[in-house]
């Protein structure tokens, strides 16, 4: 699936490591990226930590993904520190962004009116969430302070969001929407799903193998639903392209050939929508 738009994503901090946080975030955003045709090739946790950060998106910005994301570390604490990361790997100096600082001053001021702070003054901490690596541009946060950040680099978008999922999920569905429309674009992700009750799973492998030669353009994979004397195998057929037309076409092809050729084979068969 060649026309598909590669995303990496680096999910940033030691909680996450130390298991004292499930990354809820990198599921939440594979879900979404495949849902509009994207192809999530590499998700990595990383710690907070300089080098191990730099090294993740230098790396990644080597294998030139359409979109890079990393999550997490952009706090007022001195161990959010993804966007100096960002800066020293991309070679851009880390400098206040007025309209991050706009954006941060603003979320203060009505956190103030609304009773959750007692003083909505640009601390130094706070204003620190407006340090943004040169030529990035400041993403307003609509749930949160800390505002993301996005940086164009060859051929790569890089986006920085925050870690706290209500704020990444805010963001991503919201201010972040009109960028993500330019980089995906009429991308469309469908699946289809069979059972198949068969007490072997290497008995499907030849027919597998045939359908998968006959349709590259959509990814089949198998795997056991539940063990007993009655196995079942269910069969996922999943592909992603521009526009939904095409996608569903592609689907249907693959799957009528595929459920034709298990019947023809005297296995029992019947559609899921798991």
């Amino acid at each position: 699936m060649t026309d598909q738009t590669r995303v990496e994503i680096i999910a940033v901090g030691n909680e996450l490591l130390l298991g004292d946080v499930l990354d809820t975030n990198t599921n939440w955003l594979c879900k979404r990226i495949t849902g509009v045709g994207g192809q999530v090739t590499r998700a990595v946790l990383v710690r907070d930590d300089h080098q191990a950060i730099i090294a993740e998106i230098l790396a990644a910005l080597e294998r030139t993904p359409r979109l890079i994301i990393t999550t997490g570390g952009l706090g007022p604490t001195g161990d959010d520190i993804t966007l100096q990361a960002v800066a020293r790997a991309t070679g851009r100096p880390l400098k206040l962004d007025p309209e991050a600082r706009d954006l941060v001053k603003a979320r203060y001021q009505e956190l103030a009116e609304r009773g959750h702070v007692d003083d909505p003054a640009l601390t130094k901490a706070r204003e620190k969430m407006a340090y943004l690596p040169e030529g990035a541009t400041p993403v307003a946060n609509p749930v949160g302070s800390a505002p993301a950040a996005m940086l164009e680099i060859g051929n790569s978008v890089l986006i920085s969001l925050p870690g706290v999922p209500e704020e990444l999920k805010g963001i991503y569905d919201g201010t972040l929407q009109p960028t993500l429309k330019k980089i995906f674009g009429d991308g469309f992700y469908e699946e289809r799903a069979v059972i198949a009750h068969c007490g072997d799973e290497s008995t499907l492998a030849p027919i597998l193998s045939e359908v998968v030669a006959a349709h590259p353009e959509v990814y089949i994979k198998s795997r056991a639903r539940r063990y007993g004397p009655e196995v079942e195998i269910l069969i996922t057929l999943s592909s992603a392209g521009d526009g939904r037309e095409r996608v569903e076409g592609n689907l249907d092809h693959a799957l009528e050939e595929l459920t034709t050729a298990l019947s023809g084979a005297g296995f029992d068969i019947n559609r899921t929508d798991r």
